[in-house]
């Protein structure tokens, strides 16, 4: 793994455990605002995590795409980068 993965792989293991941080605060009866603060925190750091993952998929793959040969490849990494902005727009 290289340095961005392993910040990438860490942050997940950081989220995984806010998120058995919040199913306990939920099992615990803890306050409803405690447990909402948390997951707002939770959401910002899988967009940062996203946000690390596609800037590296545009960086790598789809500069390569761009500027090689195969057109289809150019076609399909524009497709993918249109569904995940149509995707995030539905949230």
């Amino acid at each position: 793994m290289d340095a961005k993965a392993d910040d990438v792989a860490r942050r997940l293991k950081s989220v995984e455990g806010h998120v058995r941080g919040v199913q306990r605060m939920v099992e615990d009866g803890e306050y409803c605002i405690d447990i909402v603060n948390q997951i707002t925190a939770i959401q910002r750091a899988l967009k940062k995590v996203s946000g690390m993952l596609l800037d590296h998929h545009l960086h790598a793959c789809v500069t390569d795409a761009m500027r090689g040969p195969d057109a289809a490849a150019r076609e399909r990494v524009l497709g993918e980068l249109l569904e995940v902005f149509e995707a995030t727009g539905k949230s």
